[in-house]
């Protein structure tokens, strides 16, 4: 059977329908990733969490945003009104509009025709992610500087030098990906995944690894979290914010990871793809096909229902597991010194991102020099070559420094001498140490 994309009136409603439910997943997600994220740390700490408002405390993430509605807005009398105000918006607007961008299932047949599982396929996916994840910097260093608040401030200028340190290593762990896919489109990465017959996180380990490191840096999550650091800003950049404006912040925050999450599952976990080939499904000149044949012949895809309803349930599974990622780290390492944070940006993820993305982009030239056809012999090449960069980077290349942290200085040994005192001889000393003994016990006889 032919299949043909939805066109015409019933494309504006597919449209509206999509962004209705994919704004309204979105919202429910980062509802319950914050009751997620209280009931996992209880979990790791030995507590049991909310568990009062509802069945099994279900109901929390409600509770706590009828406490913010309610709550009193506050603003502070030396602040800058309108940037006071703006800040939140600037902030939430990114973290939400960047998921528009990623697929998140199967092409759906319908009556119509066939609708693709994304909001908006633009030609220009991963740069559309970095242009409008980086926007949000923005809206935390005005909010830190509208406040008027000297603690604040230091965590919006945390802010902006660790967004613009992790930015550029981000940006040098995606080269690879776009080097191998050929393309900055997420459907077509998603494609090349599935016609490589592996998942990216594999050919591409040691840019996976500096992607989701980075992504940690980008969302201020621990131990990353310099811009709010408790324990010395209070809260930093959001400490004169109050109940809706300080939800927002929040709210950004969970969004942002929510988005980083789909978005490291769909770059090196395959997206929705499952593995087999049964889900394969892409649009080549007009006709939706899974493959091609071994003369150059296309292959039908076969959309169906269930498979969209599957590999919907595939990504939501992946990006879950990115999201109790996050929350595990959290609540497992302690926040980085400052110059831990900015030596691991630039002392060491910027040079190995730029090394690495030179390495594989030789690896890719000589493979397609030699005419090795891109499949799973193609990618098992790229695995190995990448294997040995990633096993380079852990146990070698930053040894004794960031990644071993405080363990190293157990190895360290430090000698301590004592001082002779002037006038005084040791064995006098240690005379008049050893005489303070009888004339103490005779004292106390």
């Amino acid at each position: 059977m032919d299949y043909q994309p939805i066109s015409g009136l019933w494309a504006y409603v597919a449209m509206s329908v999509k962004v209705t439910v994919i704004f309204t997943i979105v919202m429910l997600v980062v509802a319950y990733a914050t009751l997620a994220e209280r009931r996992v740390s209880a979990w790791i700490q030995d507590r049991r969490g909310p568990n009062r408002v509802g069945p099994f405390g279900l109901l929390q993430p409600i509770a706590d945003g009828v406490k913010n509605i309610i709550k009193e807005e506050t603003l502070p009398a030396t602040a800058s009104r309108f940037f006071f105000v703006l800040a939140p918006m600037l902030v939430l607007i990114p973290s939400l509009v960047t998921f528009a961008v990623i697929p998140f299932a199967a092409p759906l047949p319908t009556p119509a025709g066939v609708v693709d599982m994304i909001v908006a396929d633009v030609p220009i996916g991963i740069l559309y992610v970095l242009a409008f994840s980086s926007l949000a910097v923005y809206g935390i260093v005005l909010g830190g500087w509208a406040s008027n608040n000297k603690y604040a401030f230091l965590g919006a200028l945390r802010a902006s030098a660790q967004m613009v340190s992790y930015e550029v290593a981000l940006g040098l762990s995606l080269i690879a990906v776009l080097m191998l896919a050929g393309n900055v489109t997420l459907t077509e990465i998603v494609w090349q995944q599935q016609q490589l017959g592996m998942w990216f996180a594999l050919p591409l380990s040691l840019a996976f690894i500096l992607f989701v490191i980075s992504a940690f840096a980008e969302s201020n999550r621990l131990p990353f979290d310099m811009p709010e650091a408790e324990s010395e800003l209070i809260t930093g950049y959001h400490t004169e914010y109050s109940a809706m404006k300080f939800s927002a912040f929040m709210i950004s925050e969970f969004g942002h990871m929510a988005t980083a999450s789909a978005l490291m599952a769909t770059l090196f976990l395959g997206g929705w793809d499952l593995p087999g080939t049964w889900d394969d499904a892409f649009w080549h000149e007009g006709q939706l096909i899974a493959g091609f044949n071994a003369d150059g012949s296309v292959i039908l895809a076969a959309p169906a229902v269930w498979k969209s309803l599957v590999t919907f349930a595939g990504f939501g599974a992946k990006t879950g597991f990115f999201l109790l990622l996050y929350i595990w780290v959290r609540w497992t390492l302690p926040r980085f010194r400052y110059d831990q944070v900015m030596a691991l940006g630039w002392k060491v993820m910027l040079p190995t991102a730029l090394a690495y993305a030179m390495l594989m982009g030789g690896t890719i030239l000589t493979l397609d020099t030699m005419g090795v056809a891109y499949g799973f012999g193609y990618g098992l090449v790229l695995t190995g070559v990448s294997g040995v960069a990633t096993l380079g980077f852990v146990f070698f290349l930053d040894r004794g420094k960031t990644i071993t942290g405080a363990a190293a200085q157990a190895a360290q040994r430090v000698e301590v001498k004592s001082m002779r005192t002037p006038g005084r001889s040791v064995g006098g000393a240690a005379g008049a140490v050893g005489g303070a003994g009888p004339r103490a016990a005779k004292a106390e006889g």
